[in-house]
């Protein structure tokens, strides 16, 4: 028993010194600095971000793949940023180039100004570059005819002038080209009409009905033309279901007038407006219903910024709060499928502790999913950001929050098919609906996110101080990942705490939270946990929470408890035993850790023969 407690001490307390480590190394700035942190500050530096919208792009957090938004990463590297309609006024610094594995770029829709760059043809990896709707003046550069991965490339509606330079006819991987609105002159190279979608419209490039090229590519004009002859047969389709539904509703009348001392019998029937939200249906807006909703996405109706992209308030035209998420991740072939595949699977998802989706937008650029609006907003803003006129939790809605989650949780997991792993649990996706119910948000987007990115499948994505160690360390992500980030939200709504908080070195205390509160119970300062916001409690229903939270965050995850089991052990069902056994394996790693940190000044090789057991 003792060598196997041996060798599970061991190796948690080198798991709970990797995380510190990683931590320490993500937080501060090194000698061996994140050459593309510090590409990414230069380059926005030189945007000139004077409406301050990227806020957490940190010098102290150099490495930009693990909190940064508007940022995606494979295998530590940025492969994607999504920069558009932020209101930057700046120039594109050299220092772009330094993003050797970008794949994406997406600026459009700013005001940026000064030429298009040479240097973005060093991005050997890019696939799609969008820099439509600026102020670029100057030509195309003819260096471009390197990008040959490129395969959208839009500079729609800036003020470009002279030739398309002929290497831009070497790019033969092109699907997408918009050159439309710019002062472009003289001829187009023939290549460029062999590609499935171009648009040299509203410019002075030679094309159009007087020459042999059209200006627009034949897709396009297919699309457009087509519409009319669509509204033709919708038309008659349109007459034709509503005689059917008449005659269905005037057959339903008769069978309820039939069966009206019987239970009643429901008619599935397809409703007329397409926007009506039914069950098991989702409802598909439109960009500029969503447009309108957001005042055109304005700023001061941003609610939430995160690793997936910006949250909005949105009122609809029946007076309907709703939370838009717009999405900073979607592009490579397939994608929309894929997106739209994924969505369809959360629409299945429907728990009372979930956060119910109402719909989505898809278009050429955006991914946009909507969601009822909660005026009590997130746990994390209620422990820690309220205003002094508002309302904090006290202590039995911090339990109905630990217990809500637990429920959610449990759901996607064990009652879910297939199963919904969260990827990123925190008090700040935890959100509070009227009554103070805890509704579980942002389930899902993690996969939803990385089914586009075909080539990630590994990315780790979460929050720092939530992250369950294999998952640091391996990318792979499973249903007990979540019951670490549980277990850790528990420790935040007795606490109220930070989970990485770097003012507690001051009193010479431990940075994570996980491990300050395995400090203070050590020393029997239950009480010196709590909230000190909370004015009453009960101490041992605290303790209670407090040892389902340490269970949760074991370092193995083979040793966490499923969810189904923290909902028993909320409630006291086994809890007892399993705490025992936690702190037997505790006290054992403890004493190695001071056996291993006794250090004599008179070392000689003298060393205890300690048989290790063999790997479990």
């Amino acid at each position: 028993m003792f060598h196997s407690n041996f060798g599970w001490g061991a190796l948690k307390i080198l798991t709970r010194w990797l995380i510190f480590l990683s931590v320490l190394r993500l937080s501060y700035p090194t000698t061996d600095p994140d050459v593309e942190g510090e590409a990414l500050l230069e380059f926005l530096k030189a945007l000139n971000d004077s409406n301050n919208q990227i806020r957490d792009w940190d010098s102290y957090f150099v490495s930009p793949c693990y909190s940064w938004s508007n940022v995606t990463c494979s295998n530590r590297h940025v492969i994607s940023l999504s920069l558009a309609s932020n209101g930057f006024s700046g120039t594109l610094s050299p220092s772009i180039a330094k993003l050797k594995y970008l794949v994406s770029l997406e600026l459009q829709n700013n005001n940026l100004s000064g030429p298009l760059p040479d240097y973005i043809a060093n991005l050997t990896n890019l696939e799609y570059l969008n820099l439509a709707d600026n102020n670029f003046k100057g030509s195309i550069p003819a260096t471009w005819g390197q990008l040959s991965n490129l395969k959208h490339l839009f500079l729609r509606g800036n003020d470009l002038s002279g030739h398309i330079p002929d290497t831009v006819a070497n790019l033969s991987g092109l699907a997408e080209l918009d050159l439309s609105s710019n002062g472009l002159t003289g001829s187009i190279p023939m290549p460029l009409f062999s590609i499935p979608l171009f648009n040299f419209s509203d410019t002075l490039l030679r094309c159009g009905s007087r020459l042999e090229q059209p200006c627009v590519s034949n897709s396009a004009l297919s699309a457009s033309t087509n519409k009319s002859k669509r509204a033709v047969v919708v038309s008659f389709a349109s007459c034709g279901s509503f005689a059917f539904l008449c005659l269905v509703a005037i057959f339903a009348y008769r069978c309820h007038l039939m069966q009206r001392h019987k239970s009643d019998v429901f008619f599935d029937v397809p409703g007329e407006d397409e926007s009506q939200i039914s069950f098991w249906q989702l409802r598909r807006f439109s960009w500029r219903e969503l447009q309108h909703a957001t005042k055109n996405f304005s700023e001061s109706h941003v609610v939430g910024q995160g690793g997936f992209g910006k949250v909005y308030r949105g009122v609809l035209s029946d007076s309907t709060k709703v939370a838009v998420k717009r999405l900073a991740d979607y592009h490579t072939p397939g994608g929309e499928a894929a997106f739209q595949r994924e969505v369809q699977l959360l629409s299945v998802a429907v728990h009372k502790n979930l956060l119910r989706l109402i719909g989505f937008c898809t278009t050429s650029t955006e991914r946009i999913l909507v969601y009822p609006f909660m005026e009590n907003r997130s746990v994390a803003y209620r422990l820690r950001d309220l205003k002094p006129d508002e309302k904090g939790l006290d202590w039995p809605m911090r339990k109905r929050v630990a217990f809500g989650t637990a429920h959610g949780l449990e759901y996607l997991h064990e009652q879910c098919n297939p199963k919904i792993i969260h990827r990123d649990l925190k008090a700040a996706n935890i959100l509070l609906d009227d009554d103070f119910e805890a509704v579980l948000g942002d389930f899902g987007l993690a996969k939803l996110v990385d089914t586009r990115m075909t080539h990630v499948t590994t990315e780790v994505r979460g929050t720092m101080g939530h992250i369950a160690p294999e998952y640091l360390s391996t990318g792979k992500s499973s249903e007990k990942t979540d019951v670490f980030g549980y277990g850790i939200t528990l420790l935040e709504l007795v606490t109220g705490q930070r989970t990485i908080d770097f003012f507690r070195l001051q009193e010479e205390e431990d940075v994570l939270l996980l491990d300050h509160i395995k400090e203070l119970l050590r020393e029997n300062r239950l009480e010196d946990i709590v909230d000190r916001n909370l004015q009453t409690y009960d101490l041992k229903e605290v303790e209670a929470i407090v040892h389902v939270a340490l269970l949760c965050t074991q370092g193995f995850p083979e040793e966490r408890p499923t969810m189904s089991e923290v909902v028993k052990m909320l409630k006291g069902v086994g809890l007892a035993e399993r705490w025992v056994d936690w702190e037997q394996h505790e006290e054992v790693s403890n004493q190695l850790m001071s056996h291993q940190f006794v250090w004599n000044d008179e070392s000689t090789p003298h060393q205890e023969a300690i048989q290790l057991s063999r790997a479990r």
